[in-house]
């Protein structure tokens, strides 16, 4: 089944990345797994990369906010420095240029069920 998002045809999965990572709160962020997981296919971790490279809109659905696993802050469509710059704006932790999972992390393992509602 497709949906219309900014009048372009998208799948009910794409439609559910967008709408769990636009929840993400400034200052926290969320691992494509996590996502992926949540969106109700664990193992299409990057399918939501390939998403979110696509999305239409960065300041309603703040895709900058969307990490590897291991830490790393992975691709962005206008370049891993500005993600970097964008998530030291909103406080995000980063050393060693990974971020601090322990400060910024959050997903459905603590529980924050708000996410896939």
């Amino acid at each position: 089944m497709q949906k219309i998002y900014s009048k372009k045809l998208m799948t009910l999965f794409q439609e559910r990345v967008y709408n769990i990572v636009k929840k993400i709160p400034r200052g926290k962020v969320m691992t494509y797994k996590e996502v992926a997981k949540l969106a109700g296919s664990p193992k299409a971790y990057r399918a939501v990369g390939n998403i979110l490279n696509k999305n239409p809109n960065p300041k309603i659905i703040p895709c900058h906010r969307v990490i590897k696993s291991d830490g790393n802050v992975g691709g962005y469509k206008f370049g891993s420095q500005k993600k970097a710059s964008l998530l030291k704006k909103e406080r995000v932790v980063i050393k060693n240029k990974k971020i601090v999972l322990s400060q910024s992390i959050i997903g459905s393992k603590k529980g924050e069920k708000w996410l896939i509602n």
